[in-house]
Parts: structure tokens; sequence; C-alpha cells
């Protein structure tokens, strides 16, 4: 066929680099993933929360739970004012999700 030519293109790798995470941090994760599933979500429900906790994390720069009202405002209001209204909604319901077992779990480590 005439007219069709082949080019070549830089990839980008698109993984964020990080460090690997603590042991502690995998043992909580992995304690959170396991309720998730014994409540009965899928896996692809699951894997579709922790990717939209680590966009969220990645735009903050800092552990989540150090996030508060203002943070979220910015978030919400001006980051993601353009962004499909199911993704902001995903997004906001994960993280409250999260500030609620968060706040959960912190309360009974107190306790004990």
């Amino acid at each position: 066929m005439r007219g069709l030519e082949l080019a070549l293109a830089v990839v980008k790798d698109l993984r964020v680099a990080r460090a690997p995470a603590a042991p502690s941090a995998l043992e909580e994760l992995e304690t959170d993933v396991l309720a998730r599933a014994a409540a009965g979500l899928s896996d692809g429900t699951i894997s579709s929360d922790v990717m939209h906790l680590e966009q969220v994390r990645a735009w903050f720069g800092r552990p989540l739970w150090e996030m508060g009202p203002g943070d979220a405002d910015v978030y919400f209001g001006k980051t993601l004012r353009n962004t499909a209204k199911g993704t902001r909604l995903s997004r906001a319901q994960v993280l409250k999700t999260f500030f609620l077992s968060w706040n959960c779990g912190t309360r009974s480590r107190s306790i004990r």
C-alpha cells in the first residue's frame, strides 16, 4: 500500500520508581486486601481501589493518613476538576473507605 510508512518513537517507562515498602506497610496492605476479599469484594474491585489510592498518594507525596480536608479540597476541586465524574466519585469513595478503616484500625490499636 502506498503512503504507509513505519516510524520509531521513544517509549518511556510508565512505572513509577519508588523504594520498596517496609514490612509493616506490606502487612497492613495484605490485611486490608484479605479483609476486603473476605467481605466478598472481587479481585478487580480490590485492584481498582488500590490503584485509586496509589494515584492519590502519588499526587499527595506523603502518607495518606497525613491528608487533611484542605488537601482533599485541592485534589478534588482543582486537580481532578476536568476528570470524569465517575472517576472523581470512585476516588472519593475509595479515600472515604480508606480513612474509615484507618480510623477504626488506629482506635483498635490504641485500645490494646
